[in-house]
């Protein structure tokens, strides 16, 4: 029973987190501009389509209509001109065109064709017109009908009145349309009259021709193109605005910020600079604001911890020198003067310590709010400092291994990465056996670089080792075993009898800071063969 209900239990929290991850997706497709703009693209690609097929179908059924009305105006004029044609020879064929002139207006054109009784199927020419119209005119038009086998059809039965839809050029330069041709049989053959429409004032337009290439439609296609192409500007010129923002807000955390907006310019880059949109000057300007804040900041920052540090100092200075006197001065059989003198000294170790912790702290904040970076040789920086720590190793009766590969460079800050390398080098030295190893290691990896510190010390347990990042929170004992665990509470480690004197648990909390800052992460472990490891991560600078 308890199986099934876990398993219940599992599947509905299963069905939640689903349930949260679209609900998630749909907020950010919602809230996202590029999913804005790529709906916005796709609305402007479907109305068009769906806008044209419409109006297309709607022109097709006029079009039906008028060539319908045309059809029937074709056979109402050839039964009109039946009786004529009915005796007509070759001798009436002169006069045939005045007969047509009577059914004729400004829009509407007639011509008239015969093929002999006898002559072949597609063997019809031009007899009359109304208007006139050249003799090439009348050829072309002939070989086009020719072309499209409408003659041939029609001499075959001579029936069948037909549609045409046809355009052909006129004696003027313009264009008409040929809209039916309506077949009449005679003793003297077959005869076609062809009725044309100019296309100047003529409510179907787009006879003869795609809708496509209509005047409405193309003026339409323009107009909702530029349309299109002004909203599309509008929102890419937002989109390039803020894509140059985001630049320069990487390049002020990669330490770039502060590179001349021009040639021979003194003055920084800027929001405002790059940006392109008057609406989002504004807005431009209040970054600007804010990121001359941070720094100012960040500059008050450091100046306050090094005014601080340097005013703090020497009074424990002179407080330091001042019992050494003291203590020669006083017996040394004195035990209580001299218990006195060893408690004075052991606070001063703290006081000191404790004044080093605060300009710590205050330079790591101003790291965070305006990061100073540039292309540093990461190699000869870690190189230099192993060497420095080899003697300092020995001293304590530690070996020390150092392998530091060459030519890797990394975008940051030298004196935060000397402190990154500090803190790991002296948390591995202070967990260390008399004896011991030390190691530290630099290599490429890619388009990374790994930096990895290594000791014999009795590693952390498995439960901590995510806490030893934390804020204050410390390990350590006397000796070296396995370290004890000191309060989280800052002000616990000011007892003058604290056996590990300035440690306050801010050192790994620094070094993971300063690491994540500089687009990096670190990882602690513990080695299977026994001790601890440390491993930073940073991106190789391009």
């Amino acid at each position: 029973m308890t199986t099934e209900i876990r398993a219940t239990q599992d599947r509905a929290a299963g069905k939640g987190r689903a349930r949260s991850a679209r609900s998630a997706l749909w907020r950010w497709l919602w809230h996202s501009l590029a999913s804005r703009l790529m709906l916005l693209v796709l609305v402007f690609l479907t109305v068009p389509v769906l806008l044209y097929d419409q109006f297309r179908r709607a022109d097709e059924a006029t079009q039906r209509l008028l060539l319908t009305s045309a059809q029937r105006q074709g056979e109402l004029v050839a039964r009109a001109l039946e009786p004529e044609l009915a005796t007509a020879d070759r001798s009436a064929l002169p006069t045939l065109s005045g007969a047509l002139a009577r059914f004729t207006d400004d829009r509407t054109r007639l011509r008239l064709l015969v093929r002999p009784r006898g002559g072949a199927a597609d063997g019809f020419y031009y007899v009359a017109t109304a208007p006139s119209l050249p003799t090439a005119d009348l050829d072309a038009e002939r070989r086009q009908l020719a072309a499209l086998g409408v003659l041939e059809r029609l001499g075959a039965s001579c029936a069948d009145n037909a549609t045409l839809a046809m355009r052909v050029p006129n004696a003027s330069g313009g264009v008409e349309v040929l809209s039916s041709i309506t077949p009449i049989t005679t003793p003297f053959g077959c005869w076609a009259l062809v009725t044309s429409h100019a296309t100047e004032g003529y409510v179907a337009s787009s006879l003869g021709r795609p809708y496509w290439r209509t005047p409405a439609v193309q003026a339409a296609a323009a107009v909702y193109l530029v349309m299109a192409v002004l909203v599309l500007a509008v929102l890419a010129g937002v989109w390039r605005s803020l894509r140059r923002f985001g630049d320069l807000a990487r390049d002020i955390v990669g330490g770039e910020g502060g590179a001349e907006s021009a040639p021979g310019s003194r003055r920084p880059a800027s929001f405002a600079a790059r940006n392109r949109v008057p609406e989002l000057s504004a807005v431009a300007e209040d970054f600007d604001r804010l990121v001359d804040t941070l720094r100012d900041s960040a500059r008050s920052l450091r100046r306050a911890a090094e005014d601080n540090a340097h005013a703090f100092k020497t009074p424990i200075a002179v407080i330091r020198q001042s019992v050494e006197p003291l203590r020669r001065a006083l017996p040394p059989d004195n035990a209580r003067s001299q218990r006195a003198l060893a408690m004075i000294e052991t606070s001063l170790d703290k006081l000191d310590s404790l004044v080093s912790f605060a300009r710590r702290m205050d330079e790591a904040a101003a790291d965070l709010l305006a990061p100073a970076r540039r292309r540093v040789d990461l190699s000869a920086l870690v190189g230099r400092m192993a060497d420095d720590y080899a003697g300092v190793l020995a001293e304590r009766r530690l070996r020390w291994h150092a392998r530091v590969d060459p030519g890797l460079f990394v975008r940051a800050s030298e004196e935060t990465l000397e402190t990154i390398v500090e803190n790991l080098v002296e948390n591995a030295v202070s967990f260390s056996p008399i004896n011991g190893t030390v190691t530290l290691r630099l290599t490429g990896d890619g388009a990374w670089v790994n930096l990895v510190v290594e000791d014999d010390g009795p590693g952390v347990p498995p439960e901590n080792i995510d806490r030893i990042f934390e804020r204050y929170f410390s390990q350590r004992r006397p000796g070296h075993g396995l370290p004890t665990v000191e309060s989280d509470d800052a002000n616990a480690s000011t007892n003058a009898e604290d056996p590990a004197v300035g440690h306050f648990g801010i050192g790994l909390w620094i070094v993971r800071r300063n690491v994540e800052a500089f687009g990096g992460r670190v990882r602690a472990e513990n080695r299977a063969a026994g001790g601890f490891r440390m491993t930073i991560t940073l991106p190789l600078a391009g």
